[in-house]
């Protein structure tokens, strides 16, 4: 293993917690109208989370995405404030310190770059949503981040908490581990899918050593 991708949200900080989904949700379907079911991975997420995901998702190459993308940015950028750092994040990242790694995230580029900030985090490449790139479950922000770090997919492997890490690790041919989106340790994954309770359990499973 050459490189580690790290999903942000409920993996490095909890961000989602804290930003009102809902109001994004209802600021998307003033723009675009209501969708009916869209068809994306089901997760743990809250419905206005999964809602709003979901349709970027949907308007991937749509003029609109840029938009609706920047509105729902809004009510992310309010949530840094009160966000919070994941268990034992600053001990992972001291672990992967020395390997190649990004954070490939569906979080909009300023208020992921202000939260990481927020919480310390250094990591050389971010790879936030954005217009030309398909969202997760897509595979191509991580074939996005591999070829920046000038490693294969296949020498890579994503960290993430949710079933749409899970299947663009898949999509992009990346090795995977799940880690817990709460804190309390409990993983969401079902069988056969490699987990650590934590982020330096995560690590220490994909192949990664003090």
């Amino acid at each position: 293993m050459e490189a580690v991708l790290f999903d942000l949200d409920r993996t490095l900080i909890d961000l989602q917690t804290y930003t009102d989904y809902g109001a994004a949700w209802q600021d998307t379907e003033s723009m675009i109208g209501s969708w009916d079911d869209l068809p994306t991975p089901e997760t743990d997420w809250d419905a206005p989370t999964q809602r709003c995901m979901s349709i970027l998702v949907a308007l991937s190459g749509d003029p609109r995405w840029t938009d609706v993308s920047e509105a729902i940015s809004v009510h992310e950028m309010a949530a840094v404030a009160a966000s919070h750092a994941m268990p034992r994040l600053q001990e992972a990242l001291e672990l992967a310190r020395g390997t190649r790694r990004a954070v490939v995230t569906l979080v909009a580029e300023a208020p992921a770059r202000a939260v990481l900030a927020r919480h310390g985090v250094d990591v050389p490449l971010l790879v936030p949503r954005r217009p030309d790139l398909r969202p997760k479950p897509a595979a191509d922000q991580l074939l996005e981040a591999c070829r920046l770090l000038e490693v294969a997919p296949s020498r890579t492997v994503m960290i993430g908490d949710s079933t749409w890490d899970r299947e663009a690790a898949h999509n992009a041919r990346c090795g995977f581990v799940g880690v817990a989106a709460t804190e309390d340790g409990a993983t969401r994954f079902g069988g056969g899918v490699i987990t650590g309770r934590d982020l330096v359990e995560a690590l220490e499973l994909a192949g990664l050593e003090a």
